[in-house]
């Protein structure tokens, strides 16, 4: 199966809501209070996803603020 590569907008929701008090969070830096784009190979958008969902989980305030495939990575 041909692999394609796509982009995946993330942000921390935890960090982004204690930068918004003025506090950090313990573990991340307040720059996950801002969109990161992350980019990955993948056959499918649902495989991209489940990847990103491993590598950056909702359980730790990790939030998937949308995918699209790139063009040219």
């Amino acid at each position: 199966m041909a692999m394609a590569n796509f982009e995946v907008a993330v942000f921390n929701q935890e960090v982004r809501d204690l930068v918004q008090n003025g506090q950090s969070h313990r573990d991340f830096t307040d720059d996950w209070a801002d969109i990161h784009l992350i980019e990955i190979s993948a056959p499918d958008v649902a495989t991209a996803l489940t990847k990103i969902r491993s590598r950056y989980p909702e359980t730790r305030g990790f939030v998937i603020n949308g995918v699209h495939e790139a063009d040219g990575l």
